[in-house]
């Protein structure tokens, strides 16, 4: 077979060649859509898209996820030329981009990773129909998550919006095979289209370089087995710390729930919230811009920038808040349990709209991920599916007095905050949880009325 390059601009490859498209699924291993392309007959081509639909809403061109997945494709660019080929990279929309690519090759059929985001799922309807008016099968694989959209619903087939009997029907139903590995790694070897592409350089794509560190995914076992016992401790390093490898596939979700099962039960528990969130993403899309439960588009949410941009920046005056705050803006991530207290500070003790913090944690966060972030900014605001009481208002001297008492964690991320430097709090916590319990109980009584 006769290596191909992309400069032979529109002649026709005179091979059949399967594409798999990588998307949220950046790795050679244990990948399912790669997996059945390699056993689809013909030479795999693989192809990554840098997406303008997404890139040009990016506002800031070092961002750091960008970044990391610019990095992961350097790592997968590496492997496949120890097979005789690279990745073949892409810049543009992905519609226009496959129209080109069948111009330029012989494409039998296409495989790829499904994805529930509303975007992703238009997306994927429109390049589906551009293949199929071409005679091309379009295979999408069940891959970021243990079971899909429509694999765990109750018995009348409706979908669950309680997170409990979600998780309940979901470990009745896992079995061995669903966490089985696709050993897509070992079916490389001469089995790759011979295309030779080069990489862009993040400036290639509009981006600059930056201080992102992509580490390996790795799995510690001691950390996870007392998950359940450091997990709210931001001081600590705690968690697993690869929610970014999730969000952009650099790991397998499979390969994580077995060990999850075998080492600690809580931390599985923590896997199964990403798919509950998945599901609810897709079967209820609204919830990108809307409360899930809809009598809370009443609460008449305080549109005040200047405090909303105190808040960004880590200035409210209350450390915890300030510390999460100041972390996520400096390194792009943020511990869990200050996430709920930030995002409760915004929605409660400001009543700011809730929307405005989701949407900045989508501009910062390196594992951004919609479903989960919607999702946990929802229960946050207690308008979301399975939500907490509205009047569920978290005390961050409380919280800060439970989980970081020695305050490690704010001296490392306020250290001015025993100075006369560190600004007074914005607001009085009893006042502004009276202010946020009657604003809530009047908005939802007054839509009854």
């Amino acid at each position: 077979m006769l290596p191909v390059h992309p400069s032979q601009g529109n002649k026709m490859a005179q091979n059949t060649v399967t594409v798999f498209w990588f998307r949220r699924d950046l790795r050679l291993e244990d990948n399912a859509g790669l997996y059945h392309a390699l056993h689809s007959g013909a030479p795999v081509l693989p192809l990554f898209i840098f997406d303008l639909e997404i890139l040009d809403k990016l506002r800031d061109r070092s961002d750091r996820r960008v970044a990391f997945i610019h990095i992961a494709l350097q790592r997968l660019h590496h492997v496949l030329k120890n097979h005789g080929s690279t990745l073949l990279v892409k810049i543009g929309r992905p519609l226009e981009i496959w129209q080109k690519l069948l111009s330029e090759y012989s494409v039998g059929q296409v495989y790829t990773n499904e994805d529930y985001e509303p975007d992703a799922i238009r997306r994927d309807e429109q390049v589906g129909a551009l293949l199929q008016s071409h005679g091309i099968p379009f295979h999408s694989s069940k891959d970021q998550v243990i079971f899909a959209r429509h694999q765990v619903v109750k018995e009348n087939g409706a979908p669950y919006t309680v997170y409990t009997p979600y998780k309940n029907k979901w470990l009745s139903h896992l079995t061995p095979e669903d966490i089985a590995p696709c050993n897509s790694q070992d079916h490389l070897q001469g089995m790759l289209f011979q295309v030779t592409s080069p990489l862009p350089p993040l400036s290639g794509i509009g981006f600059k370089e930056n201080n992102a560190v992509f580490s390996e995914p790795l799995l510690d076992e001691q950390r996870i087995r007392i998950y359940h016992q450091q997990r709210d401790i931001p001081a600590v390093a705690g968690t697993s710390r690869l929610s970014e490898h999730l969000r952009f596939g650099t790991v397998s979700i499979r390969h994580l729930v077995r060990q999850a099962r075998e080492w600690n039960q809580i931390w599985l528990q923590e896997l199964i919230w990403r798919e509950f969130f998945s599901q609810i993403l897709y079967h209820f899309p609204q919830v990108v811009d809307q409360p899930f439960k809809k009598a809370y588009a009443a609460v008449p949410w305080r549109e005040d920038k200047t405090e909303f941009n105190r808040w960004c920046e880590g200035q409210t005056g209350y450390p915890i808040v300030d510390a999460g705050m100041r972390e996520l803006n400096q390194t792009g991530f943020m511990h869990n349990r200050v996430r709920m207290i930030t995002a409760s500070f915004l929605c409660k003790h400001l009543l700011l709209p809730w929307l405005w913090g989701e949407r900045y944690f989508a501009e910062k966060l390196l594992d951004y991920d919609l479903a989960s972030n919607n999702g946990n900014w929802q229960w946050a605001a207690g308008c979301g599916c399975d939500a907490a009481p509205y009047f569920r208002v978290f005390n961050p001297d409380l919280q800060t007095q439970k989980f970081d008492p020695q305050r490690r964690y704010i001296k490392r991320w306020v250290p001015e905050v025993d100075t006369a430097a560190y600004p007074k709090p914005m607001v009085n916590h009893t006042a502004a949880r009276i202010r946020a319990i009657s604003t809530y109980r009047q908005a939802l009584a007054d839509k009854k009325t």
